[in-house]
């Protein structure tokens, strides 16, 4: 059965349509969850209130975009109200560590980066975090980024250059 039809029936109430949908949809929702976060615990946390979200609000999902889309829009909002609710949030190393090691399909330079960036990122202006965890960690295009941030694409593509100039600055580099 297409997502489609699983969000109408679950729409409609149908609880087995939507314990099918999040079955489906979990793993996706708990490691983006866990990529903002840092670590298992926070992350489960996210997710779970994620689920309740979604549980409470799928009847606002209007099929306008794609309903992973959706989703991840409602975990970056979980995950921004967590964070605010969290006084303070440092990562360990070994949390450092277990997010890096979430990446396993990118390349080692690359890892490097996204956790310099991800190091940094609570001092950069609203906006930044969810652009980078979107365009570089889960690898969508500028123009997918701006449709789940509801912003557009030009935004996305400014985000993704101050952050390089910032990391340039902080780092030193020239070929970030």
């Amino acid at each position: 059965m297409q997502d489609d039809d699983l969000i109408k029936q679950a729409q409609a109430g149908d609880a087995q349509a939507f314990e099918t949908l999040l079955e489906r949809h979990y793993d996706t929702l708990f490691k983006f969850a866990f990529k903002w976060c840092g670590n298992r615990e926070d992350a489960e946390d996210v997710a779970q209130q994620a689920c309740i979200k979604l549980a409470r609000g799928l009847e606002q999902f209007r099929f306008e975009s794609s309903f992973s889309s959706w989703l991840y829009r409602l975990v970056i909002n979980c995950a921004k109200d967590w964070q605010k609710s969290q006084t303070r949030h440092q990562h360990t190393t070994e949390q450092e560590i277990a997010l890096v090691d979430t990446l396993h399909d990118e390349q080692p330079d690359k890892k490097i980066l996204i956790q310099q960036l991800l190091n940094r990122l609570d001092s950069f202006s609203e906006g930044m975090k969810e652009t980078v965890l979107l365009v570089h960690a889960e690898g969508f295009t500028h123009g997918e980024a701006a449709t789940i941030l509801g912003v557009k694409e030009s935004t996305i593509s400014w985000r993704i250059h101050e952050i390089r100039k910032q990391l340039q600055s902080m780092f030193g580099q020239e070929d970030l």
